[in-house]
């Protein structure tokens, strides 16, 4: 029978590493002119049947088939011909420039060698898209250069840009403002609409998911338990059961504040961030969340974990220098660092589990060589955070994206620590990892760590801090929010930014 609406169809697929079974069975379907959420816990097994759909791995079983406009079967190597995606972490070339990276999926397919004009104005039609000022001033700049909010946008260009039919998203939005979520969810509805382009959306941000979805498939450990549901048809605390996660409903909507007891000396202790016009003193054990577009929060990052090139912001705290000069310095004075690109300034990809998460322990330390009983102190924190891994000898690509975004938290965990930069710590992970995280975040605070948190997620900086910093789409200070006065509404009206 031939299916003339179907873009691709997956029955029984299985795929395992050694001994470990990651897909079981799957069965999966996309209809061309949809957009389809494929949704499931981290470790599910999303990411690996969507290497196994473009050909970057193989299959142990299963049938994949994928169909033309007549419905008519392709070859499975025509058929990734017509498929693009967006990986959870970028694959961007950095030493070519924006409008190069977006004019590879083209070099590929044979076209000779591009020539520098036409690959940006190529580049341009694909990119403004999404963002037109940054289109405009962009194409020329190098890929290494760009913020990771930056990067996204340019991966999500290229695949618009590919001429797919069916478009792999593995959460795009990760990184993207709420304004720049909105552009790219107009840019998708209007191709899945008038060009029948079909689009598989990979998120944890139920919200955004119901915004742009029409129907969902859910894994769980390796198995399909809901296959193509339409979103209206299941609540969000269904699709959160299904997928093996505690419902939001059942748990408390906002965190408890810090039980940090300051002491005499507390004075001391206090960390004042400044620039011109605004001063903050935080108290040890303050949640203090940063709002808004990068510009502004990038730049109070990099002065706070020693990598300023300008002078914009200051940070100053008894004992501390006038400004923190390296993230080494940094890190040696008690202020951590979380980054939001686990990717490439992140995870240490080449070397074993419990080098990535001691490696904070070594900085301060000043350990030049791992010390014995670094085995039992690992293995401690890994149950901690309730990261099962083999061995901790076992790389970090053994681990979903969301386990390895614990290996970073990990490093600083029990590490005596005046202040902790968080930059989209809940990056790419389930909801039940976020409320693992949250509750993390306000231990550390209860020990007297300050606590500087980053995140594009309104609602999650509402629920967490105790008050937060909004920056305007210019990247000015708009206003501060207490605790006590918190509401999206005003979160939204201060950044400038869509909720």
């Amino acid at each position: 029978m031939i299916e003339t609406n179907h873009v691709i169809t997956i029955r029984g697929l299985t795929k395992s590493y050694g001994a470990t079974s990651v897909l079981k069975g799957v069965n999966f379907t996309v209809r061309r002119g949809e957009v389809h959420a494929l949704l499931g816990g981290n470790g599910a097994g999303k990411s690996t049947m969507i290497k196994i759909i473009t050909g970057a791995s193989s299959r142990n079983d299963g049938d994949i088939r994928f169909f033309d406009n007549e419905g008519r079967v392709r070859s499975e190597t025509e058929g990734r011909a017509k498929v693009a995606v967006v990986h959870q972490e970028l694959a961007l070339l950095p030493h070519l420039t924006v409008a190069e990276n977006i004019a590879l999926p083209h070099q590929r397919r044979g076209a000779g060698l591009f020539r520098r004009v036409a690959a940006a104005r190529h580049a341009y039609d694909a990119l403004r898209m999404i963002d037109q000022d940054f289109a405009a001033k962009s194409l020329y700049w190098l890929v290494g250069s760009l913020s990771l909010h930056e990067g996204q946008m340019v991966e999500i260009a290229r695949a618009l840009s590919s001429g797919a039919e069916l478009i792999l998203l593995d959460e795009p939005t990760a990184n993207l403002t709420a304004n720049e979520t909105e552009r790219l969810f107009t840019v998708l509805r209007k191709l899945t609409r008038e060009n029948g382009l079909s689009v598989v959306f990979v998120s944890h941000r139920m919200k955004e998911i119901r915004q742009i979805a029409n129907v969902c498939t859910i894994i769980r450990g390796g198995h399909t338990v809901v296959d193509r549901q339409p979103m209206e048809e299941l609540t969000d605390a269904g699709i959160i059961e299904r997928m093996g996660q505690v419902a939001a409903s059942h748990a408390p909507e906002r965190a408890p504040r810090s039980e940090y007891r300051s002491d005499a000396s507390a004075a001391t202790d206090i960390i004042t961030i400044e620039e011109t016009g605004f001063r903050q003193e935080l108290q040890p054990g303050t949640v203090l969340g940063v709002a808004g577009a990068p510009a502004g929060p990038a730049a109070l990052i990099e002065a706070l974990t020693g990598t300023a090139r300008k002078k914009r912001w200051t940070v100053a705290r008894a004992g501390w220098p006038d400004q923190l000069r390296s993230p080494r310095k940094a890190a040696c004075l008690g202020a951590g660092y979380v980054t939001g690109d686990r990717a490439h300034k992140g995870v240490l990809h080449n070397l074993p589990i419990i080098d990535n998460v001691m490696a904070s322990r070594r900085v301060t330390r000043g350990a030049l060589l791992a010390g014995g009983s670094e085995g039992g102190e690992c293995l401690d924190l890994l149950k901690a955070l309730k990261v099962k891994a083999a061995s901790v000898w076992d790389l970090p690509s053994t681990l979903s994206g969301g386990t390895q975004q614990k290996l970073l938290l990990a490093r600083w965990l029990g590490v005596p620590s005046r202040l902790l930069v968080l930059e989209e710590p809940t990056r790419g992970v389930d909801i039940g990892t976020k409320r693992e995280i949250y509750q993390l975040i306000r231990q550390m605070a209860a020990s007297g760590t300050v606590i500087i948190w980053w995140s594009t997620e309104n609602v999650e900086l509402l629920e967490v801090c105790d008050r937060v910093i909004a920056f305007d789409t210019e990247g000015r200070c708009a206003g501060v929010l207490d605790r006590n006065d918190f509401s999206e509404e005003k979160l939204v009206t201060l950044t400038g930014m869509a909720a």
